[in-house]
């Protein structure tokens, strides 16, 4: 007989995450979950977006860890609002870690919330925080058997960044296959080959990411209007 022990703590977390939306919604913002695993790279390609960024939408971050707060001193050398949560053990963000320091942004002045996600590729896509949107990032260092072993990672996301490209001709990777499998899992993905290191891709991506702002910003009351 099979025992589910997590109903509970998932369903309390939807619930809180619900929440979240409506803050989100209100105030027009726009919130993606970024997830991967430690090493994707997910923090340099981060920073090279927020230096795009900058010039058109209010960014602001959540960095998401276990111990430390070396991601968040990186993101905030690049001059925007952020905040770290250690999550102390766990392996994944929740939502209600996320409700408890909304009150430290300035949300009505805000268009866009990039969540720095544990790095995890099991955990984090279990726990729906409020999200607009999921993006995973795989290096392709990790090969390509990844999308495959995890898939509901790449179910569930709305874009998916294969970084470390410059690195192909150093590695086994067989982009075809991985372009191929992603896609398998789930056909409206958008994919982005991008280099964090060189900056390769970031460009394309931002434009993609500052769209979906834009979508949302359209869908607001027209009572909303941005700070």
């Amino acid at each position: 007989m099979e025992i589910k022990i997590n109903t509970g703590i998932l369903s309390s977390n939807d619930q809180t995450a619900v929440e979240n939306k409506k803050v989100f919604d209100q105030t027009g913002l726009f919130v993606i979950n970024m997830m991967g695993s430690p090493g994707a790279g997910k923090t340099t390609v981060l920073e090279k977006a927020i230096d795009i960024l900058v010039d058109s939408v209010q960014v602001a971050v959540i960095e998401g860890d276990i111990y430390t707060s070396k991601d968040a001193q990186r993101i905030e050398k690049h001059g925007v609002p952020v905040k770290q949560i250690n999550t102390g053990g766990a392996c994944h963000l929740e939502a209600k870690m996320i409700s408890r320091v909304l009150a430290e942004f300035n949300l009505a002045a805000t268009q866009l919330l990039i969540i720095e996600n544990v790095g995890n590729l099991v955990c984090p896509v279990e726990f729906n925080l409020g999200e607009d949107i999921k993006i995973a990032v795989l290096s392709i260092t990790e090969g390509d058997d990844k999308p495959l072993k995890y898939p509901l990672l790449f179910r569930e996301s709305g874009a998916v960044i294969l970084n470390k490209v410059d690195l192909v001709d150093y590695t086994d990777v067989n982009m075809d296959v991985l372009r191929r499998d992603i896609i398998r899992i789930n056909p409206g993905i958008q994919i982005f080959e991008v280099s964090a290191r060189t900056g390769r891709g970031i460009g394309e991506w931002v434009q993609w990411l500052l769209e979906k702002v834009k979508e949302k910003k359209i869908r607001l009351p027209k009572n909303r209007v941005f700070l």
